[in-house]
């Protein structure tokens, strides 16, 4: 059996798939419309995933407004004006905040697994937001009649219900997205906030069986949007002791773009448990430029180094496009470095005889 290789999530939409999204949003399109331009890029996406030789596939994250955002379609107890995510080169993403509770998802991410099937019978991940992430909803001053605990037992739930439904509906594993973890030190580096995320999803990964919790993963990265990140120059060094914490059997790290990835994988080896496996990341989705089967390789090769290669596995460092207006990078260039990313983990599992 080679070394295990797997996507994040995201692509980018396909022009057609914006274009309509853009024209149902100014209401110059019906529903109908809306859900057919749909159907089209989610089932071009799965085949030109298939032809990549992939695995492990992915829906693409198509028709998710955004990664972190897509369990609030439809929820009237949010307004506009929510925390705010800065950016190294100056543009910010904002949350929504949270006007009264009850929380409840208004979308689970199982309904896009289910979409997705209707098209490849190859195995399908589902990539689902951390309740962390989520928390960030409740404002700074409590809320009447809703407290912070009350939101937190709510949300706590209801992320339980959004992986155990994945994992109902066959999801070949479930892979939470964590890239505040990193964003958290920068915001307060004594570590405080990074602790309370770590407990608040430990508080839903308890809720897990140990052979459940095999399946399921944690994803960090320093973010990864219009070809900036929030968080890399935060030392990886600070966060990975916390993270290796979260009580999951996968960790997916962004490792391409790191200056020093051997500080970064003998750090990791150190707090690898028995039986978990950690992706690196050995393509860079924020860099046009597509690695080489080779290039890849070196990297496997790299991490093998380190890592025992039966808890060794390899991934992107990022989704191309987390946010659905994203195109900084073209459907193209993001297909031919999870082509490279498949091609060179087989080569290296060739040389590793594995």
């Amino acid at each position: 059996m080679s070394i295990p290789t797997e996507p994040i999530g995201s692509i980018p939409r396909s022009l057609e798939l914006l274009a309509a999204m853009a024209n149902w949003a100014a209401g110059s399109i019906s529903d109908e419309e809306l859900r057919s331009a749909e159907d089209a890029a989610l089932r071009d996406t799965i085949l030109r995933f298939e032809k990549t030789g992939s695995p492990v596939l992915t829906d693409g994250e198509q028709t998710k407004p955004s990664f972190a955002t897509y369990p609030l379609a439809g929820l009237t107890n949010l307004a506009p004006d929510g925390a705010i995510i800065p950016f190294a080169d100056g543009h910010t993403r904002q949350l929504p905040r949270l006007t009264a509770g009850p929380f409840r998802y208004g979308v689970r991410a199982a309904t896009y697994l289910k979409a997705g099937r209707r098209f490849t019978q190859r195995p399908l991940k589902q990539a689902v937001i951390a309740p962390s992430a989520l928390s960030l909803l409740y404002p700074q001053d409590a809320l009447p009649q809703y407290s912070r605990e009350a939101f937190l037992d709510d949300l706590t739930k209801e992320a339980e219900r959004d992986i155990r439904n994945c994992i109902d509906e066959g999801a070949h594993c479930v892979q939470i997205d964590f890239t505040e973890g990193r964003l958290a030190l920068k915001l307060d580096p004594s570590g405080g906030l990074l602790n309370a995320f770590i407990g608040l999803n430990n508080r839903v990964l308890n809720r897990f069986t140990p052979a459940e919790r095999k399946h399921i993963g944690i994803h960090t990265c320093p973010g990864g949007d219009h070809d900036s990140t929030h968080s890399a120059d935060v030392d990886y060094a600070s966060l990975l002791p916390l993270l290796f914490q979260l009580n999951v059997g996968r960790f997916y790290i962004q490792l391409a773009s790191e200056s020093d990835r051997p500080r970064v994988l003998k750090a990791a080896r150190t707090l690898l448990k028995p039986g978990q496996i950690l992706f690196v990341g050995v393509t860079d989705p924020i860099r046009p430029r597509v690695e080489t089967p080779e290039e890849v390789r070196d990297r496997v090769l790299e991490a093998a180094e380190h890592i025992p290669v039966e808890s060794l596995g390899t991934t992107d460092d990022c989704g191309f496009s987390p946010f659905a207006d994203d195109t900084s990078t073209s459907r193209e260039i993001a297909f031919a470095k999870i082509r490279s990313r498949v091609e060179g983990t087989q080569l290296a599992s060739a040389i590793l005889g594995v």
